[in-house]
């Protein structure tokens, strides 16, 4: 038998499953996908992916084991296989995505899916994934809580609201519903004071935090949550990687002269990276000129606001990964720069 180089696990991950292809490299440079299977995504189908791994690989070469950036869902599956010492890679869906393209696969499903992920990694020479600090992963935590606290308290002020304005309202309902907001209130304070206590202990962090305050709509808030969801921009290595990240980035679909679709954003990223940009959007546009500018010549090019708000969100997403790289405050004159150079 030819001497096996490289051998290759790809898993495309979902909620409850892993999907797994798995791949060899012989001295040849032949590249082969010859086996898959699925598994449970929880601790015990770790152990059964392991278990078959072993019984279907050369146990003289390393497995390298590379899976896509989805969400949470993956994380319990590379925090395990890292623990057990073995090599890992996440990569970013947009990089998958586009290298299915080149695979001319007609039907994608789970099982292509996986195959194109493992030949992905028997092509690549892929960084091995690093845990990422405690600090990001507590602040993840954090500001999600936030986040869902902050829709519950929505939700509670709207059946308030709906309440008081029936004709006679129950008194025991209104009492009930202050007092969820008023908790809802108290559990929000809490959260963010322990955010910035987290923060002031990480002086890097703290310093690198005020910095990207400095563009014009990103308060505290924006900007932790900025750095905890892309775990201090570890798998990022340039703006279009954040922008597809945030599920910022355009996409068209076009077949010939006879479908046109229009251009959109894809969603395909970390929503809660992209809900983050929502607010400072807005924010920078009805106070900042250049921001405002931004938003009046491309509402003037298309009409569409919502299609220029989403814009000033990408810049805004691109400023604060370049920021966090460069390490350098916000230039009042960068917007222009970058127009004239596009221009």
């Amino acid at each position: 038998m030819t001497k096996i180089l490289k051998q290759v696990a790809g898993i495309d991950v979902a909620q409850n499953e892993l999907v797994v292809s798995l791949g060899r490299m012989d001295r040849s440079l032949h590249k082969e996908v010859y086996a898959y299977k699925t598994f449970a995504n929880k601790p015990s189908g770790f152990t059964a992916l392991l278990v078959w791994i072993k019984k279907h690989t050369d146990n003289q070469v390393n497995v390298h084991y590379v899976m896509e950036a989805t969400g949470v869902y993956h994380e319990k599956a590379a925090y395990h296989l890292s623990d057990q010492g073995f090599e890992v890679s996440i990569i970013l869906p947009n990089k998958i995505s586009s290298y299915m393209k080149t695979l001319e696969i007609k039907t994608i499903t789970d099982k292509t899916a996986s195959e194109a992920i493992c030949q992905f990694g028997l092509e690549r020479n892929l960084k091995v994934w690093q845990k990422p600090k405690k600090i990001f992963r507590d602040l993840k935590q954090l500001t999600r809580e936030r986040d869902q606290i902050v829709a519950d308290r929505t939700m509670t002020k709207n059946q308030l609201h709906a309440e008081q304005a029936e004709a006679f309202p129950n008194d025991r309902s209104l009492y009930r519903a202050n007092q969820r907001i008023k908790l809802l209130n108290g559990q929000e304070k809490e959260i963010k004071r322990e955010i910035a206590e987290l923060v002031k202990l990480d002086k890097e962090l703290h310093r690198k935090i005020n910095l990207i305050m400095s563009i014009p709509g990103v308060g505290g808030l924006t900007a932790v949550t900025a750095v905890a969801e892309t775990n201090g921009f570890e798998l990022i290595r340039n703006k279009k990687q954040v922008v597809s990240l945030g599920g910022l980035d355009v996409i068209v679909k076009d077949s010939g002269t006879s479908v046109k679709g229009k251009p959109r954003i894809s969603k395909r990223g970390n929503r809660h990276l992209r809900k983050a940009m929502h607010m400072p959007a807005l924010t920078a546009i009805r106070h900042d000129e250049r921001f405002k500018a931004i938003f009046i010549r491309l509402v003037s090019k298309h009409g569409i606001k919502m299609k220029a708000v989403v814009a000033v969100q990408r810049k805004i997403l691109e400023m604060i990964y370049t920021i966090w790289t460069t390490e350098k405050k916000y230039d009042k004159e960068y917007l222009q720069k970058e127009n004239i150079a596009t221009a």
